[in-house]
């Protein structure tokens, strides 16, 4: 379990923690190798948590660490090298869900986050067969993130998927002058490119 159980340790030594629970596939036992190690956290005091979350991320060294900007309830969301991907549910904490993305200098890294942490749970989702959900995914992701990005069409795969997404981001890269890092890129991008087996054309779409 290694990266993920001495998070989940350190989550569950926070004084506000009531208890971190594992959930999910991890969990069932129906885990593939890339699944997520997702956690059930209940909490005394969210705000104090939340505040103090980032911290205990950054102490283990993730690729990537962000709330997610389209969970029902809070979640955080984090990759570390491997790539190992854990994410902290909180059931009892409703949230609206964000609009989508808003496209600027200070947006771009934060896109980059969600775009690889969103890509890697579709890689998992498709090596075990789940093909209609990575279609549908694949239709949300267009909306909320690919298109303010400038990508006109859904994806039809998740290879097609992130070769678009890197197309528009060195465009806006460009544009704004910066580099988004690319540590992401490289962890998430050959699991994503070692299966074409996921082509699809989803119905009354643009091609």
């Amino acid at each position: 379990m290694g990266i993920a159980e001495d998070l989940a340790a350190a989550v569950r030594a926070h004084p506000a923690v009531r208890r971190v629970e594992p959930i999910g596939s991890r969990a069932r036992g129906t885990a593939t190798e890339l699944s997520d190690w997702d956690y059930q956290v209940i909490v005394e005091d969210f705000g104090e948590l939340a505040a103090d979350l980032p911290g205990i991320a950054a102490a283990h060294g993730p690729l990537s660490a962000q709330w997610d900007p389209l969970g029902d309830c809070a979640g955080y969301l984090m990759i570390f090298p491997g790539p190992v991907k854990v994410d902290l549910v909180f059931p009892e904490v409703a949230r609206s869900r964000h609009r989508p993305w808003r496209v600027g200098p200070d947006t771009l890294q934060p896109i980059d986050a969600h775009f690889w942490d969103w890509t890697l749970w579709l890689v998992s989702k498709r090596r075990r067969g789940m093909a209609d959900r990575v279609r549908g995914e694949l239709l949300k992701m267009s909306r909320h993130l690919l298109e303010p990005l400038g990508v006109a069409t859904v994806p039809h795969s998740l290879e097609e998927a992130a070769d678009r997404y890197v197309r528009a981001r060195a465009r806006l890269e460009a544009r704004y002058g910066m580099r988004v890092p690319r540590q992401l890129e490289s962890a998430v991008l050959p699991l994503v490119k070692a299966s074409d087996g996921d082509r699809y054309r989803p119905s009354d779409l643009r091609s």
